[in-house]
């Protein structure tokens, strides 16, 4: 059988109410996820098909903090009066907001594919070499440092960062 993404079981499938219970309570921010996603493909796979590509980008935890502390600063100095009359950053915090819930959903994603029972999304893609992942057992690594395995900066053996 394949493995879905939502419960086959007709009333567990009631449990998961996406209209209701997400997107007629998120509209404008999954509206804002899906205009980043656009421009990240644009950007990231220029004249490919809109796609998640994976593999390109394994620090998303770093990104939402770094997206967040971005708005964090734009909103306080707007707050406080720092911005130049007429220069109030509205595109720039939309922006932000938007970036940080694209990485807290791609995030979100991942996790339930490795820990939950989800598919790969369909819209993702994996790269065409694997990506390295930590060695399952009693000294597995937190999913923070994935990036280093990719990046080589890890001993695999030992899993010390190096």
């Amino acid at each position: 059988m394949t493995n879905m993404t939502l419960p086959t079981d007709s009333e567990e499938r009631k449990n998961v109410p996406v209209w209701r219970g997400c997107v007629r309570y998120f509209a404008a921010a999954l509206a804002g996820v899906a205009r980043i996603s656009k421009i990240g493909n644009d950007k990231h796979n220029p004249g490919e098909e809109l796609h998640h590509a994976r593999g390109k980008s394994q620090d998303h935890a770093d990104c939402v903090m770094r997206h967040l502390m971005d708005l964090d600063d734009l909103v306080t100095a707007c707050d406080r009066g720092d911005t130049p009359l007429g220069a109030f950053p509205v595109r720039q915090i939309l922006d932000e907001a938007d970036q940080m819930a694209w990485r807290a959903l791609a995030l979100s994603q991942e996790i339930h594919e490795r820990f939950g029972s989800a598919p790969l999304a369909p819209g993702a893609r994996m790269p065409a070499e694997p990506i390295a992942t930590p060695p399952r057992g009693a000294h597995s690594v937190p999913l923070q440092v994935y990036d280093y395995f990719a990046s080589g900066t890890v001993d695999a053996g030992t899993q010390d960062i190096v």
